[in-house]
């Protein structure tokens, strides 16, 4: 069966799927009962393709205002303009001087002549009542006033779907409906026959018991929709930094309005439409919008900035100007019908699985059929009434028709693929309490085949937290974790060397030292920023006095592939000095004078480069992360259009800051090497400080290899294929070195590779592996979109937690599974084989539906939504290769089948002698107590199913209470249907001792269960 279903079900991947794939198993998908409910879960494939034909004529729309923008800006340039704009009454009433449309028409269209007529981005923000300097006032009349005039930054979602659509889409199925009819004709006829009550009995029978499924299984459904909407809430949270009342602060995307200033950096998306206030180097990425790869330079010459686009590059200070549905995004999402998240790969194997199940219970079912009603026609034959027929005869027809469709209801598995929503959906819920927020279903479910995690060092493994402790300044190596040690140091250098490191490290930031509403000093930007900015304050610095010497003309932000982040200042008395921090190496290496102790400024000699070098390594081996800062004054004649220079730089100091290993890393790296699963570091990180810190975690082992980003670049393929495995720690590498690394582990080595990032540049390798890990707190927007799951919290204890449960989720589903093909295969077998044998089935229609609920929904609910364990931990992963249904489980499902046939077909047989049963109701009393005997083997049958080879299945059965309360409702509904639904369910109260036969021989599957997992079984 496995390689059948991996032949035709196998071509769907995690993520990233062809559409051919996805088209090619929904045509093989022959036999489904319920085609809404079997799909819900899936891509809408034509809904797609709607959209991306919306998106299409939008990139045109859009293409086409900019074309127009450009060519009016150099038309309109020389001219004088006027404006014929009229304020609206109820705007001008409320304090503003430009109305909603007026705004976006100018940001929408990149209307330049307008803007300009408005008074460029100053007069928009006079007419907005802003200032672009210290944001909006918060006083509550006045936000009320904009929400009233501007709007709020939401957008129109798609509207909750009620309980009474699930009860309507789970009443499509169509076995479901044939039975309806069925009970339709059987009360029709009963009535006619036997009158009203008794002839309705059969025909309510069944209309109950399709009512009871129909609403177990929409609750079921319904349920499930909340949690992922839950969950959709969660992920669309998104925080920004803006200025209100002249303060910085964080604030929601959703509590944005026209008027607010909004910082925005590399990785950003940018919340709202609006104008470009100041800015350096900005380039964003409007290919969500326009299509066009290519970034777009945004500044006062462009100043348009559109919700939805990404910061690709630069920093900037934007002015909100249009928000929610008024914004091109919000246009774009109001027409967009979401085609949903692809299917994930268990899904459409389990829909293989349903499909081969349900054309074999087909096929019994119309053999049954045929094999019952041959019985009726022969007598009819033989009696010489082949051509009347009476109200009996009819519904005796209709009763064998109702058991041949009640056989396909029984034995197309529709819950199975609707098993792996619910498990993950539950698993998704939970995750979310251990600070996981799971993007894409299926990364759930490949996170539990992970063999390898590739994880960032800063913030993940370590806390993040990070201080400068240690600095060489002038030759002269510092404690400096302490105000004294730095107030110590300060007054021991030079006043001009203190004077050109505040300079260095106060404008060379992509941070900022604020006042926040308490008044007291607040630290913004980076863990590393902010590391450096706490420094210079303890040395007695002032951020904006230092800021107001000099006048910041040019900014290249740090990005991980230069590895570091310079500026060009304008001096006071003329001329340009840059500014330039980063990886130590690298910038000691763009070196070649030095300030000596003296605060002379030398040329940087081997022996004192080889001598810096050493520091930096000894700072290293101390898990310190290095920087060096290094400034140069540049020549007369440059222009701040030319590239900031990489070479002759003056070396001011190096930094040692530390940042500690999280606790309990550790144990969850020893965690994961128990489970099988392989952890990998890849930082950018100097590689002693790499080892250091991967020697602590315990990532580094004796036979383990460290290595540098442009050595492994170096490699050929042969050296690599030795290489790959081996390698434990990647330091100093480069975004495309951990795309290298993941492509080779997925594709040459067959790996399941999961992996970490944080920012904008760790988008192609989060895209590139099985499961992109994003960080919640350190990792920019950018990173999040790619990533599969966000880890909230940015502890690598969480990854481990991920895959728990990821592989929680794969097993719960291989129990349920072998749970249900045992009901499956033992049902199909007792009807048809009785059919077969003595003419008329034991499970009538009533029965077998109750069945089928107690297998699917409840089944579902109680073996799909089993917690984790630390067991699980403790096996090796599945990997790519992996069999779904495996050796083991077709041993259980075999052993525990035979056993419960066999006991069926000794009640059949055996039965009326064995509880000496004697009278007219005798076959009545025998089949309750076949019927009362099957459903106390499923009972027990599921408790046996929590342990797939482990004797012990009750440890920790009494914790879980979704499990207890499931069987216990089986159980007692089971009893009020034998003693109290008899005319409905064609039952017949038992005596005690019946009763305790039942129920002992439903039990005794449990020791054969035990017995069978003793036997032996190979892997193939």
């Amino acid at each position: 069966m496995e390689s059948y279903l991996e032949e035709r079900f196998g071509g769907v991947q995690a993520k990233n799927s062809s559409e051919e794939a996805l088209r090619r198993w929904r045509r093989l998908c022959s036999v489904v009962k319920n085609p809404k409910r079997r799909f819900r879960f899936t891509a809408n494939l034509e809904k797609r393709g709607e959209a991306e034909a919306i998106k299409h004529a939008n990139h045109e729309k859009l293409r086409v205002a900019v074309l127009v923008s450009k060519a009016a800006l150099q038309f309109i340039h020389g001219l004088s303009l006027r404006s014929e704009y009229v304020v609206p009454a109820e705007v001008k009433a409320a304090g503003f001087q430009i109305c909603a449309d007026e705004l976006g028409s100018i940001v929408e269209g990149h209307d330049s002549k307008k803007l300009i007529t408005h008074g460029g981005v100053d007069g928009i923000a006079e007419k907005l009542a802003t200032s672009t300097t210290d944001g909006l006032s918060t006083a509550e009349d006045n936000i009320k006033r904009r929400q009233d005039i501007y709007g709020v930054n939401k957008f129109t979602e798609s509207e909750v779907r009620s309980f009474w659509v699930f009860v309507w889409e789970a009443l499509q199925d169509t076995t479901l409906i044939i039975l309806a009819v069925c009970a339709f004709v059987s009360l029709v006829v009963g009535i006619t026959m036997e009158g009203w009550p008794k002839g309705a009995h059969d025909g309510l029978g069944i209309v109950a018991s399709i009512l009871l499924v129909v609403f177990v299984t929409a609750t079921s459904d319904y349920r499930q929709s909340l949690q992922f909407k839950d969950l959709d809430k969660e992920k669309k949270k998104i925080q920004v930094q803006v200025t209100r009342d002249g303060f910085r602060q964080r604030l929601s995307i959703y509590d944005l309005l026209p008027g607010d200033v909004v910082h925005l950096a590399i990785g950003d998306q940018v919340p709202a439409d609006g104008l470009f206030i100041c800015g350096f180097s900005l380039l964003i990425n409007e290919s969500s919008l326009t299509g066009e790869s290519e970034p777009v330079a945004v500044n006062e010459d462009n100043p348009f900035l559109l919700s939805g686009t990404k910061v690709q590059d630069g920093s900037c200070k934007m002015l909100v100007t249009t928000v929610g549905m008024r914004t091109q995004w919000g246009k774009l999402m109001a027409t967009l019908s979401e085609g949903g998240d692809d299917e994930t790969p268990l899904q459409v194997k389990l829909n293989g699985v349903a499909t081969i199940i349900g054309q074999i219970g087909l096929f019994f079912a119309v053999i049954t059929f045929i094999v019952l009603s041959q019985g009726l026609f022969s007598k009819k034959y033989h009696e010489k009434m082949l051509l009347s027929w009476s109200g009996d005869d009819a519904l005796e027809l209709l009763e064998h028709f109702a058991i041949a469709v009640t056989i396909v209801v029984v034995a197309v598995p529709e819950g199975l693929p609707l098993a792996v929503t619910l498990s993950l959906a539950f698993a998704m819920k939970k995750m979310m309490n251990d600070k996981a927020l799971v993007r894409h279903l299926a990364a759930c479910e490949t996170m539990g085949s992970a063999t390898t995690i590739c994880s960032d060092k800063t913030g993940t493994l370590t806390t993040n937290h990070m201080t400068v402790v240690k600095a060489c300044i002038c030759g002269n190596i510092k404690e400096v974790n302490a105000s004294q040690n730095a107030s110590k140091l300060c007054s021991e250098l030079p006043e001009t060397v203190v004077k050109t490191l505040l300079e260095s490290i106060f404008n060379n930031t992509g941070g900022e030292v604020v006042i926040n509403q308490d008044g007291k000093y607040q630290i913004l930007g980076t863990p590393t920023d902010a590391a450096l900015l706490e420094f210079a304050l303890s040395l007695g610095g002032d951020f904006k006095a230092k800021r107001d010497e000099t006048k910041i003309v040019k900014v290249e932000p740090f990005n991980s592939t230069k590895k570091r982040m310079s500026v060009i200042l304008e001096l006071p008395g003329g001329g340009y000095r840059a500014h330039c921090k980063g990886a130590s190496e690298i910038i000691l290496a763009a070196c070649d004078k030095f300030i000596d102790e003296t605060g002379s400024v030398l040329p940087l000699d081997k022996i004192t480069a080889d001598k810096l070098n050493g520091i930096i390594n000894s700072f290293a081996g101390e898990a310190l992360r290095t920087l060096c800062l290094a400034y140069r004054d540049m020549e007369d004649g440059y222009s701040i259009t030319e590239h900031i220079p990489l070479q002759g730089y003056t070396c001011i100091g190096i930094v040692g800051i530390k940042d500690p290993v999280r606790p309990g890393v550790r144990e969850s790296v020893a965690t994961c090497r128990a489970a099988g699963i392989v952890v990998r570091m890849v930082t950018g990180d100097n590689i002693n400080t790499a080892k250091a810190i991967a020697r602590e975690c315990g990532i580094l082992t004796e036979d383990g290899i460290a290595i540098e980003g442009p050595e492994f670049r170096e490699k050929s393929l042969e050296e690599l294929l030795e290489l790959v495995p081996r390698i434990q720690v990647m330091a100093r590498s480069s975004p495309l070195d951990k795309h290298t690394l993941v492509k080779h582990l997925r594709t040459t080595f067959n790996d399941v590779v999961a992996v970490t990032g944080d920012g904008t540049n760790d988008a192609p390798a989060l895209h590139e592996a099985d499961i992109g890990l994003a960080m919640g707190i350190a990792g920019t927007e950018v990173a999040k979109e790619s990533a599969d799951v966000i880890i909230l919290d940015d502890n690598f204890s969480t990854i481990v937690t991920v895959a728990k449960w990821g592989r929680s989720v794969y097993i719960n589903i291989q129990k349920f599974v072998q749970f249900q093909l045992t009901v499956n295969v033992v049902a199909l077998l007792v009807n048809f084989s009785s059919a077969c044998f003595t003419g008329n089935a034991p499970l009538t229609a009533v029965q077998l539906l109750w069945v089928n609920m107690i297998m699917d929904t409840l089944g579902a609910l109680a073996l799909a939504t089993e917690p984790p364990n630390d067991d699980l931990m403790k096996r090796d992963p599945v990997g790519r290769t992996g069999k779904f249904i495996t050796n083991v489980m077709w041993r259980n499902i075999l052993g525990q089948s035979f056993y419960q046939f066999f006991v069926m077909w000794y009640l059949q047989t055996q039965g009326k002698s064995f509880f000496g049963l004697e009278g007219s109701n005798t076959d009545i009393v025998l089949n309750t107590i076949i019927f009362n005997s099957f459903v106390f083997c499923q009972v027990f049958n599921e408790i046996s199913s929590r342990e797939m080879e482990k004797i012990n299945v009750l440890k920790g059965m009494l914790r879980n209470y979704v499990f207890m309360a499931v069987l216990t409702s089986t159980v007692i509904f089971q009893f009020i249907m034998v003693q109290f639904l008899g005319e409905f369910a064609n039952t017949t109260p038992l005596t005690l001792h019946e009763w305790l036969a039942s129920v002992l021989l439903g039990l005794a599957g449990m020791p054969i269960a035990a017995a069978v997992k003793l036997i032996p079984v190979g892997s193939s």
